[in-house]
């Protein structure tokens, strides 16, 4: 399946002055429009119209977990019949305590797992109880018991961020005159 896009200059701009987070201001958008040397209405028509084509997916609010006091992080993986994985991963990936849902390669002998469920709660305990939610979930939707998983927590973070676009020029953080209709593939 091909995800390219075609995205200009302009719209990666955007994306390189957005992606950290808004500033914290009254009038973000005007802020930010400032710093590229475009208008306010053009930056919001240019980010309307790469939500539109699925470049950008929301622009929301992303909450600490772990200020807020979710410190038991649990990736649990799966291992489930393949035929069943885009069913099963769908499902599972719909629970409100799931954050993120993955299928991934299976690497025979050592690594049998194929589904990945990320929970998060505020000890190990409640991400158990999760955990067993899961597990009851694709027993009732597999008509068979879970096969083998485990939970994976996290001890440490090393970094944490989205994907992230790479400045082109540090030193120019502004487009002049920025073009509108010139394009170049991305691929996501």
């Amino acid at each position: 399946m091909d995800y390219s896009v075609d995205y200009s200059e302009l719209d990666r701009a955007i994306i390189v002055a957005t992606q950290g987070g808004l500033p914290l201001v009254a009038r973000p958008y005007h802020q930010i429009a400032g710093q590229l040397q475009i208008s306010p209405e053009l930056l919001m028509q240019r980010m309307t119209q790469m939500q539109d084509r699925g470049v950008i997916r929301r622009i929301g609010v992303v909450p600490n977990h772990y200020a807020l006091g979710y410190r038991a992080n649990g990736m649990s993986v799966w291992d489930v019949p393949d035929e069943m994985i885009d069913l099963l991963g769908e499902r599972i990936g719909s629970l409100p305590f799931v954050s993120h849902c993955y299928r991934r390669p299976r690497h025979l002998p050592q690594w049998r797992y194929n589904l990945f469920a990320m929970v998060h709660g505020k000890t190990r305990e409640e991400v158990e109880v999760q955990v067993a939610s899961i597990a009851a979930l694709l027993t009732q939707l597999q008509g068979e018991p879970v096969r083998a998983h485990q939970v994976l927590y996290s001890t440490r973070i090393l970094k944490k961020t989205g994907l992230r676009l790479a400045e082109k020029n540090r030193a120019k953080n502004r487009v002049k005159n920025a073009p509108t209709e010139s394009t170049q593939p991305i691929t996501a």
